[in-house]
């Protein structure tokens, strides 16, 4: 298969188990002991930003879905405590609200799925895959 992300002349190697091309700042881990792959962005995830809530069901990460979802009512449940005086001051303010709830989560997300992924026993599929991983701060080396 060709890599359509490597550009072939500086020796780097970008493919994932099995040959899959995988960009360069997406990371591969895997289950040992049923063979489960998981690829997934790190870093800054846009998906997230723009659809909250549909990128961790479309993964089936239950466990960060509820999270977000406990987290983001508990913030706005708080919020509408607040008593505003006019309807379009409480719209302002909520949409700046969602607006930076958004971004937490675009910023978060990505690093809460593969720390979940750790947690269930996953490991990274390849020396690259691990090093861009202890490089971002997404997985903690014996050290730390």
């Amino acid at each position: 298969m060709q890599n359509p992300f490597g550009n072939g002349d500086n020796g780097d190697n970008n493919e994932g188990p099995n040959g899959i091309p995988v960009p360069p700042n997406y990371a591969t881990v895997v289950k040992e002991d049923n063979g489960d792959i998981r690829i997934g962005k790190v870093g800054f995830s846009y998906t997230t930003f723009f659809f909250v809530f549909l990128v961790p069901i479309f993964r089936g990460d239950w466990y960060n879905f509820l999270c977000m979802t406990g987290v983001n009512l508990g913030i706005v449940l708080g919020f509408y405590s607040i008593h505003f005086t006019s309807v379009q001051t409480f719209s302002t303010v909520y949409s700046v609200l969602q607006f930076a709830l958004s971004f937490l989560w675009g910023y978060l997300y990505n690093l809460m799925y593969f720390r979940h992924l750790f947690n269930r026993g996953f490991k990274p599929a390849t020396q690259r895959s691990r090093d861009l991983l202890i490089k971002s701060g997404y997985l903690k080396t014996k050290k730390d």
